[in-house]
């Protein structure tokens, strides 16, 4: 969003440094036509508020060397939580990227958000702590959970993997907690929004795929992500592939699922049966990577049925990049490998040339990072400065 004729606010001049659109104040002064007491004014409380910094300097430029300007990333800090079936992966990271502390826990999220969100505020409370960032740098939380939430107000709605938590107003219960903003997501989301803003910044669109104990995907479109109206975009995992099912109800009620045979549960409850020591997803994709036949034998028809649903999904939306993520779409080659060629044999050839099937380059940091840009972004929203500096 650019203002012009001299009325760009603090938060709009805020945005074109984000965007890159402009590394000078001549260049901000060019594009807004702010007077220069006004930029000098604005430029100022940005700075004094730890926003910007002026470093370095524009190669070439004659008279006076020009100084850049760049957004102040490494003051500010996020807090990230990326929630699965079973554990959690939480990290502090600067607005750059840079990593300042992480860890991994065993967590489950079948217990209920009581019990959950407890343990979850006493190991993000020593990850900060931890990490030796001052908790006034931490400009926010960013939480994915493995059902569909209402953004609006960071709470879950009707997550068929999470039982009790429909409705927990999980956002306002970690900020009263943590003491810092809160947003709450889909996990796939922010895992879409992480590969496509770290690893495909080029791509128009992107659709991630995450196949865990569950299956769900994110779809990210110039660079924001497609939520759905009620939260519950890329809810594949439960698109009906079988009407009659193989006897086993799905999370959500229903029999036929796409995930009821081709998820990480999927794939446990039938390993189990044929006497492998296994009960998470992780677990299955340790047996596949040790070289254990069966299964990879069923994560290749696993991937073979997510592949007939995802030709359907790639035809509607066509995007330049498909990653596949999660326990069992990192698990070597075998999913990606079918996926593909499922899509190549129900894609028109002009679908299936200009798309990208990739594995997940960020692996479980996918969520972390998808988190930090997806806080920044809020955090750091031209009405959200604003308001601040205003209020200030």
């Amino acid at each position: 969003m650019v203002a012009r004729g001299g009325s760009a606010s603090a938060g709009e001049i805020l945005a074109m440094v984000r965007a890159g659109t402009v590394r000078t104040r001549r260049e901000l002064q060019d594009l807004t036509g702010l007077s220069r007491s006004t930029l000098v004014q604005r430029m100022a409380q940005l700075m004094a508020a730890g926003y910007l910094r002026e470093s370095g300097q524009v190669a070439g430029t004659a008279g006076r060397p020009a100084k850049i300007i760049s957004f102040a990333a490494t003051n500010q800090f996020v807090v990230a939580a990326g929630l699965g079936a079973t554990h959690a992966e939480l990290a502090v990271v600067d607005a750059d990227g840079t990593l300042a502390a992480e860890a991994m826990h065993e967590l489950r999220i079948d217990e209920g958000p009581e019990q959950t969100l407890r343990r979850l505020n006493r190991r993000l409370t020593d990850l900060v702590t931890a990490s030796g960032i001052d908790r006034d740098r931490c400009a926010g939380l960013g939480v994915g959970i493995p059902g569909p939430v209402q953004f609006g107000t960071g709470r879950p709605n009707q997550p068929p993997l999470m039982p009790g938590w429909h409705d927990y107003p999980i956002a306002q219960h970690l900020a009263g907690a943590q003491g810092m903003p809160t947003y709450v997501d889909n996990d796939a989301n922010l895992m879409a929004l992480g590969e496509a803003r770290v690893q495909h910044p080029g791509a128009a669109s992107l659709m991630f795929v995450k196949v865990g104990t569950g299956i769900g995907a994110g779809l990210v479109l110039d660079g924001r992500i497609e939520r759905g109206v009620g939260g519950a975009a890329g809810n594949i995992g439960h698109i009906r592939i079988d009407r009659g099912g193989d006897g086993h109800r799905c999370t959500c009620g229903a029999h036929g699922c796409l995930a009821t045979q081709a998820s990480g549960g999927a794939l446990v409850r039938q390993l189990t049966a044929a006497g492998r020591p296994v009960s998470t997803a992780r677990d299955v994709a340790r047996l596949a990577v040790a070289g254990d036949a069966l299964a990879i034998k069923l994560i290749q028809q696993a991937g073979r049925l997510l592949g007939e649903v995802l030709a359907t999904s790639v035809t509607l939306l066509n995007p330049s990049v498909l990653v596949i993520g999660g326990e069992i779409g990192t698990a070597g080659p075998y999913l990606l490998d079918a996926v593909t060629e499922a899509i190549h044999e129900r894609t028109v050839a002009v679908i299936s040339r200009g798309l990208s099937v990739v594995t997940s380059a960020l692996g479980e940091r996918a969520a972390v990072h998808g988190a930090r840009h997806l806080v920044i972004d809020e955090v750091f929203s031209v009405a959200a400065v604003d308001a601040r500096l205003n209020a200030g």
